[in-house]
């Protein structure tokens, strides 16, 4: 093997390494994720949230609407722990838009960071 090659194959080793080490740090997304209730005038926002685990969102009855500012995208859920039911399955919420849950449905419990 030529010595080019075993350092080509020894960066990408490092690169590697270095882009693993990094993806366990304590990353959060930037920018304003909205959450409103059905009918409600009050809006509870989350910034800079974990971009890991699962996040309930602290509306009592759930949140209906939703508007994604962050540079990231998001899953809704029906659940408070980010589960998908035999009635509902995660709504994908891509960055910079926003939804509205229909009238018949669930509203949103908790949602995870896409990273």
């Amino acid at each position: 093997m030529s010595h080019r090659r075993r350092f080509i194959l020894a960066g990408a080793a490092a690169l590697l390494l270095t882009a693993t080490a990094c993806s366990g740090l304590g990353r959060s997304t930037v920018g304003m994720l909205t959450f409103r209730g059905h009918d409600s005038p009050v809006e509870l926002s989350y910034s800079n949230t974990l971009v890991t685990g699962c996040h309930k969102i602290a509306i009592p009855k759930g949140a209906t609407h939703v508007e994604n500012n962050t540079l990231v995208d998001v899953v809704l859920y029906r659940t408070e722990d980010c589960r998908n039911t035999d009635r509902a399955d995660g709504i994908y919420v891509a960055t910079t838009l926003s939804n509205v849950t229909a009238p018949e449905s669930l509203p949103w419990r908790s949602f995870s960071v896409i990273h």
